[in-house]
């Protein structure tokens, strides 16, 4: 199950919200939140082998919506099939009035802009585009393994061996978007989704941002926020570093190291800063996570002079053979069951419902996303 949470007030900023696993976002001077349980995926549009799908132009005529995969405050995720090459995608689709009626407009076109700069393995891949008078449209890969999230509550918890591998895969991801100056601000294992062969791919990069200083912006799922983020000092990339440390103490103990039925006592925990670590976890992983949940930011690791090879040269690390790594050579631990490309049996089921009645936003809307 998961978690019903709010976000408090935070310094002059206010949010409330309670939903599962719920993230808010604040962008510039504006307020703004946004539910999450999106299964926008990462599989690969195309079987191993077939030309690349990304110099397609696509239309909505050729998209055939198979089933919806994922919701949100203001968008589904359908999985789709195209008509010409037969492959299956993940397609995003947003009403325009929603997003600007919770301010998410920034949102939307950060996303955009990050996907289209990124290109790595275990990122999800934003093939095309598009918008009319009610909806945007995002067509990326669909990843048919489903989420992490659900594999690590089916099982409780993960093995030392399993929390390595994911670990790996995901430092690679990290590693390369702070490479390109994007900061990612939403690592939890509900956006991180296994492949047909169990690799990872990070998906829904609503947050990410590209950043070549800091940003005050508030955003993020609260057991997940690093401190300098609810002190609203400024940020950083940084801050993915801290997520990482609370994603491995989740993967391996069960459950998150700072959580509370009360909403605030999840920040005064986090800003308290006291880990119990369960009696099982080995030696060296909790050496590596204090080494993340570290306060001053300055001394975090993966935010020192070194970067990402610090994280790389810890103990834990010691069996990974980091070049093969993205070259996805490393034996994913969970084979997700997947019967054929549009298998959506790892995810939940939707209700279907008209989802596409609403009316045309005015034209002085549509301005905002021309260029979407």
């Amino acid at each position: 199950m998961k978690r019903n949470i709010q976000i408090p007030p935070d310094s002059p900023r206010e949010e409330d919200m309670a939903s599962s696993r719920a993230k808010v976002g604040v962008h510039g001077d504006t307020n703004c939140l946004k539910e999450s349980k999106n299964n926008t995926g990462g599989g690969g549009g195309s079987a191993a082998g077939e030309a690349s799908p990304v110099n397609r132009i696509y239309s909505l005529d050729e998209l055939e919506t198979v089933a919806t995969v994922g919701t949100g405050t203001f968008g589904r995720v359908f999985l789709v099939k195209d008509k010409k090459s037969r492959n299956f995608f993940a397609l995003k689709q947003m009403k325009i009035s929603d997003v600007i009626r919770l301010k998410q407009e920034q949102h939307v076109h950060n996303e955009k802009e990050v996907l289209m700069e990124v290109n790595h393995p275990f990122l999800i891949r934003l093939f095309w585009t598009h918008h009319d008078e009610r909806f945007l449209y995002m067509l990326m890969d669909y990843v048919p393994g489903g989420e992490l999230f659900s594999y690590l509550r089916s099982r409780g918890r993960f093995s030392n061996a399993t929390g390595l591998f994911y670990t790996s895969e995901i430092v690679c991801a990290i590693e390369y978007l702070h490479s390109k100056e994007i900061v990612y601000r939403d690592l939890k294992p509900e956006n991180i989704l296994l492949d047909g062969e169990g690799h990872i791919r990070l998906t829904d990069f609503g947050f990410a941002k590209k950043l070549s200083d800091r940003t005050w912006t508030l955003c993020g799922t609260p057991e997940y926020l690093a401190p300098e983020v609810i002190q609203s000092k400024g940020h950083g990339r940084a801050v993915d570093w801290w997520a990482l440390g609370i994603l491995v103490f989740e993967m391996l103990a069960g459950y998150p190291p700072f959580f509370d039925d009360n909403p605030f006592g999840i920040y005064q925990k986090i800003l308290a800063g006291r880990l119990d670590f369960p009696r099982h976890l080995d030696f060296y992983v909790k050496d590596l996570i204090k080494k993340f949940l570290v306060i001053d930011r300055a001394r975090r690791l993966g935010n020192m002079k070194n970067g990402a090879d610090d994280v790389k040269k810890h103990r834990w690390f010691k069996t990974i053979d980091w070049d093969a790594v993205p070259l996805r050579k490393l034996k994913p631990p969970i084979l997700p069951k997947v019967s054929h490309e549009g298998d959506t049996s790892n995810f939940d089921v939707y209700p279907d419902e008209d989802w596409k009645k609403d009316p045309p936003v005015p034209q002085k809307d549509l301005e905002i996303f021309k260029n979407f």
